[in-house]
Parts: structure tokens; C-alpha cells; sequence
């Protein structure tokens, strides 16, 4: 499958479509072919590069889990080569209608001589906030991050 995206925003509809019909072709067909590319699953590994992240794909669409996803808050940084893509993904699984608590997820295109591609997927779980511990005001030898 050899797609052109003209627009970020156009790659990143075809992977949400690639995910949603369980679409491997599809779903390869928006990630850049370079090595450096990088996906992240809600609570896995790094994975880098075109094996990893197809064996990763073939694996989630293999469990035959119908997904459907509503993406809101959106928010955009684009340059003339990238754009950042921050999003929340509101999942729905096998039909079920209940909103769960989204998924945080970070999308970054690169402009190539096919387009626009993917270059990273990193989601993220919502941190569960009942059991946040509240951080004071760090002291100046308190490393958080």
C-alpha cells in the first residue's frame, strides 16, 4: 500500500482508521520506514523500528477486539518537517457504549518525500488520581523527573 498524506492531520486519520478496522496494511502504510521510529503501547515496552512495531500491530489485531475510538483534545505544534499530535483516545471495546477514562496519547509526524508519516505513537493509561500523592514544594536536592 503505498498512500501519500498530504496533511498530518490526514496520516493521523488513517492510523485511527487503520486501528479501528483492525487493518495491518493499512496501519504500516502511515508509519515512516525509517529505523528511528518508535511506538509505545499503554504500559509496554519501547519498541523501535519497522519489525517490532508491525509484530506489535499484528499481535493487538490478532485478539479480535472490535475498537473504536473518540478522539478529543486535540492539540497541535507543526513545523515545516513535524508536527506533535497530543490526544485523548476515548476507546470502545466489543460494542460496549460506557466511557472509560481515556487514553493519553502522543503522535509525531515527519514530512517525507511520501508525505506525511508517522514517526512515534506513545499512549499512556490517565493516571489514576484517588491515590495521587500530593508533592509539596521540592526541596533543591529532590530530583522528580
Amino acid at each position: 500500500m503505498d498512500l501519500v498524506f498530504p496533511t498530518p492531520q490526514e496520516a493521523e486519520a488513517a492510523f485511527y482508521e487503520a486501528f479501528q478496522s483492525a487493518n495491518l496494511e493499512a496501519m504500516m502504510a502511515v508509519w515512516d520506514n525509517d529505523a528511528d521510529i518508535t511506538c509505545i503501547h499503554p504500559n509496554g515496552k519501547r519498541l523501535q523500528g519497522r519489525t517490532m512495531i508491525l509484530e506489535s500491530w499484528q499481535h493487538i489485531f490478532a485478539s479480535g477486539v472490535e475498537m473504536r475510538f473518540e478522539i478529543s483534545d486535540a492539540q497541535y505544534i507543526q513545523t515545516a518537517l513535524t508536527s506533535i499530535h497530543t490526544v485523548h483516545e476515548y476507546i470502545y471495546m466489543n460494542g460496549d457504549r460506557r466511557r472509560r477514562d481515556p487514553v493519553i496519547a502522543t503522535n509525531i509526524y515527519r514530512l517525507t518525500n511520501q508525505g506525511w508519516r508517522m514517526i512515534l505513537h506513545h499512549a499512556s493509561l490517565t493516571p489514576d488520581t484517588s491515590n495521587a500523592v500530593e508533592i509539596n514544594t521540592p526541596s533543591s536536592s529532590t530530583i522528580l523527573h
